[in-house]
């Protein structure tokens, strides 16, 4: 059955507020969602102040991202970007593995591994103690079969459920290991977490970068509902690769699977290539006043 698309309005806004006027090198902003089959942008704009001379490229995993550079002096420096996206939600969670894929383990064809290697190969290996791998293996039973997406529902359920989630502006991802110690993260953490643990698992997965929509937070909604945790800026969650349904997203910030509520900018195979904004300032050291973000997705009535 054919599912409704939904469209949204999407306004990010970055402001960088400094004591004295300074000069900008290259910014590099990712804030474009990204095209599929289940998502079409259908108007884009960016506005940046002061002027600046833009240009757009895709990076290595075909993410839009647009080349900044701010011309002259400011004491502030304003990135707002809005767009008008079409949503047709995906019916992954209710659609069949491919059988060899049903159970844990399973192995990837070899044409699959050969483009999934980057996806596969843990990218924090500083666990000589095993703390991630039984972590994961808590997941798995020991008496019955398991079956794959039950096995990734549960790792995504317990995230949120155990852990304290702590929202964090400055860059940087904790590894796996000090998300565990410290029993709290950020979305990008928790995402984080449970990429590396289920490639410990031999589940290729992803980081995904990008926006949730929340009701709660749209003044135009008919129903809001239930809050969702992370709205109001960007947002971070994962996808695992499973054959026969292909990129199936998880949200341990909100135990998410699959969700129409969730609009993806960029993907990688790690958190510090999902960076929404990096660039540099120059000026003096003490002249940086403060960074303001804000993200407000609104659904649009039809």
């Amino acid at each position: 059955m054919q599912r409704m698309a939904i469209q949204y309005d999407i306004t990010h806004t970055t402001v960088y507020r400094y004591k004295k006027p300074v000069t900008f090198g290259l910014h590099r902003v990712m804030f474009r969602p990204r095209d599929s089959h289940d998502l079409r942008v259908l108007a884009t704009d960016l506005q940046v102040s002061p002027e600046s001379f833009t240009r757009l490229i895709q990076d290595p995993h075909s993410n839009s991202v647009a080349l900044v550079q701010p011309m002259g002096e400011a004491t502030e420096l304003r990135i707002v970007c809005s767009f008008t996206i079409e949503h047709v939600p995906a019916q992954q969670d209710q659609l069949a593995l491919d059988p060899a894929a049903e159970f844990l383990p399973f192995a990837y064809s070899v044409q699959e591994r050969l483009d999934l290697e980057h996806y596969l190969r843990p990218h924090h290996d500083d666990d000589a103690n095993g703390t991630l791998i039984r972590w994961a293996h808590q997941f798995l039973h020991t008496d019955q079969p398991n079956s794959t997406r039950e096995v990734l529902a549960r790792m995504n359920a317990h995230i949120g459920q155990s852990l304290e989630y702590k929202a964090r502006d400055e860059e940087g991802t904790q590894t796996p290991l000090q998300t565990l110690a410290l029993g709290s993260g950020s979305c990008r953490d928790y995402a984080l977490l449970m990429m590396e643990a289920a490639r410990r698992l031999g589940i290729a997965t992803r980081f995904v970068s990008g926006y949730l929509y929340d009701a709660a937070l749209d003044r135009a909604a008919q129903a809001p509902g239930e809050s969702m945790t992370g709205a109001g800026t960007t947002h971070a969650w994962l996808q695992a690769y499973l054959p026969g349904i292909g990129w199936l997203a998880f949200d341990p910030t909100n135990n998410l699977m699959g969700s129409g509520q969730l609009i993806r900018v960029g993907v990688t195979r790690d958190p510090a290539q999902a960076a929404p904004i990096s660039g540099s300032w120059y000026g003096d050291a003490e002249a940086y006043d403060g960074l303001e973000a804000t993200v407000v997705v609104t659904r649009r009535k039809g």
